[in-house]
């Protein structure tokens, strides 16, 4: 019964519900066998994905209403603000287009793996994919690609709705490739943080302060809505602590004004001594908090 619930989570079975080979016990294979688990990970939220097809247009909408929302806010008072802007190349519009695109991957990062593990906790499947051969950073890994993929797509659709219908000034010769290390450099930072996460759910279920306080204080002080300049002295050392404020900073020079690596390199620093940190006490964490759920009993319960 458990291999079965183990292959139904990863979205393989033959007609007759068996399992077919199963590929979250094989020990052979290596990087192919990483890549069909990978696979059938994203085939299983893809399905889950379709099923509400309705909730695919309340997110394109809400895309649409949060640009048109800010696009008229900068219209408002985006001249007021400008001087703390100049870094940027002064436009609110842009500089907040960035912000609530590229902050959506906080909220993936803490809420996926949670929503993640919540989910296998009411299907019954969580017990049986912790006891597979499958390592749990590559359980925790393959559980969000697909929520990280489509949070890329929410991106891409806020920047070409932002630059063609409104127009957000997004530099035409932005370097692509410093975009992307700082992209890889930001997903990796914030999972750690939805490892730790997913740890108070397993231990509280309902109790999350962890996600609640970081989502608050990086909303507040990361400089998603507008540049942490203006706030005062002791509240912006507070948010050079947060990775958000570096990930956003480095975005935006990028994305504005056309920096190289070398530009956003003191972001690039921090973030690269962040992950390296808190990955493995993420890891760490999520493995303490399984162990205690399963001495008490409460792995499974919601």
């Amino acid at each position: 019964m458990q291999q079965r619930c183990c292959c139904y989570s990863a979205g393989v079975a033959d007609k007759s519900g068996n399992a077919k080979s199963p590929i979250l016990h094989s020990k052979k294979g290596g990087g192919r066998l990483a890549l069909r688990k990978i696979l059938a990970f994203l085939y299983r939220d893809f399905l889950e994905q379709i099923s509400y097809k309705i909730a695919f247009f309340f997110e394109i909408f809400g895309i649409f209403a949060s640009v048109i929302t800010f696009y008229f806010l900068s219209k408002l008072f985006g001249g007021r603000i400008s001087p703390y802007l100049e870094p940027y190349g002064g436009d609110y519009f842009s500089f907040v287009l960035i912000g609530i695109a590229f902050s959506n991957y906080l909220g993936v990062s803490l809420m996926g793996l949670s929503n993640s593990v919540r989910s296998a906790q009411v299907t019954g499947t969580l017990e049986a994919l912790l006891v597979t051969k499958t390592s749990l950073p590559f359980l925790l890994f393959a559980s969000t690609v697909y929520s990280f993929l489509l949070t890329s797509l929410s991106v891409v659709v806020y920047v070409v709705v932002g630059v063609s219908l409104f127009g957000a000034k997004i530099v035409g010769g932005m370097n692509l490739l410093s975009a992307l290390i700082i992209l890889i450099l930001t997903i990796i930072s914030f999972t750690s943080l939805g490892m730790l996460s997913c740890s108070f759910i397993l231990v509280f279920k309902r109790g999350n302060p962890f996600n609640w306080i970081f989502t608050t204080l990086s909303e507040l002080l990361g400089g998603v809505f507008y540049p942490i300049t203006i706030l005062p002295i002791w509240l912006s050392k507070i948010s050079i602590l947060l990775p958000i404020t570096h990930s956003l900073k480095a975005m935006r020079l990028i994305l504005l004004k056309n920096y190289t690596l070398a530009g956003v390199s003191a972001n690039i620093i921090y973030l690269t001594i962040f992950s390296a940190i808190m990955v493995p006490i993420g890891i760490l964490s999520f493995r303490i908090a399984t162990n205690k759920a399963k001495r008490d009993g409460t792995l499974t319960h919601f």
